[in-house]
């Protein structure tokens, strides 16, 4: 039997996999009868062994072969391999021609997360294999997922809440999954609130720095002054809040750049390694709304700051003080 599994929502897929594995027989036999590979290394000569291997006290032997679509994906990826009569055979066809002809004692699971339907490996599997895809959830399916997931670890959520952490989180399951776990052991059996996801969501403090990040780069010095203090009693130090906004400025700088160059939003997410489509969509908004010139400048007074502090001129708390009150004293930067 030959599964494809491919799509964007890894949690979803490998949860179809730990499935597999679980029905495959007795854990203690099927620990000698799983083989795992990386797509991007693993020759077809391995594979093929692999695959043609008697299981040892089972009936069915497992062989998962991760990112194997991926390693395909675009054009001129793939390297040829040439046969004794000079026939160049793409590297695809080769994995193709062997998953499509499996012993009857093997399951192989393919796998794939960053493909195109229009992936030479997956077009050639698809007739033989069972193929699943596994998208990114809509904000609806989102939603459903986490009232799911809540339930099933014995929980429950008010609408409002839900709201907050698809918010924060996005939808990396993997970071949500994580979350959910968190906040129903922190309820303790009550209905899980907006200020149980404040209180306890990690990414509520990314949060508040992206909106101290706008009071900064909009001359709302005030505002960004009771958000840092704020931070501040809420156990953020100094440093680490300097390399929070240094860190937000950098990447709406980068969108604004990678804009301009005409990049797609998911080539701009793949460039930046973001995978929180949160700070992702929030990064967006603030590059509409703010020239590179600004963008600059506040960058390299971040740099005097951090300059600053390490020198011993100012301590940290200062430091930060004196600079959002500059910045919000700046004129004639166009925002």
């Amino acid at each position: 039997m030959l599964y494809v599994f491919w799509g964007e929502d890894g949690y979803s897929l490998r949860q179809a996999i730990e499935r597999i594995k679980a029905n495959a027989g007795d854990e203690s036999v099927m620990m000698t009868n799983i083989a795992v590979f990386d797509g991007h290394q693993v020759t077809a000569a391995e594979l093929e062994a692999a695959c043609n291997t008697m299981p040892f006290l089972a009936e069915k032997r497992l062989i998962i072969v991760n990112g194997l679509l991926d390693r395909f994906e675009g054009s001129g990826r793939g390297r040829k391999k040439t046969s004794k009569k000079n026939k160049a055979k793409e590297e695809w066809e080769v994995f193709a021609e062997l998953a499509c002809n499996l012993p009857e004692f093997t399951e192989l699971i393919i796998t794939g997360e960053g493909v195109k339907a229009t992936n030479q490996l997956l077009t050639a599997l698809m007739p033989t294999g069972r193929v699943t895809r596994f998208p990114a959830l809509n904000q609806n399916e989102l939603r459903e997922w986490v009232t799911k997931r809540v339930a099933e670890a014995g929980g429950s959520i008010s609408a409002s809440a839900r709201e907050m952490l698809c918010r924060f989180v996005g939808n990396n399951l993997w970071m949500m999954s994580a979350e959910v776990e968190k906040l129903v052991c922190y309820a303790g059996g009550k209905t899980i609130e907006e200020d149980d996801v404040q209180a306890l969501v990690s990414a509520t403090k990314e949060a508040s720095v992206f909106v101290m990040v706008d009071a900064i780069l909009e001359n709302r010095a005030g505002k960004a002054q009771e958000l840092f203090h704020q931070l501040l009693m809420d156990g953020s130090v100094p440093a680490q809040l300097l390399v929070m906004i240094a860190r937000q400025v950098r990447i709406i700088y980068q969108i604004c750049e990678l804009r301009r160059e005409k990049k797609t939003k998911a080539e701009i997410q793949t460039a930046l390694g973001m995978t929180n489509d949160f700070v992702m969509n929030k990064a967006r908004e603030q590059a509409d709304k703010y020239s590179l010139e600004r963008l600059k400048d506040i960058y390299h007074r971040l740099l005097d700051t951090d300059v600053a502090i390490k020198t011993g001129r100012y301590e940290g708390e200062l430091a930060l003080n004196i600079f959002i009150a500059e910045i919000g004293q700046k004129d004639g930067v166009k925002v």
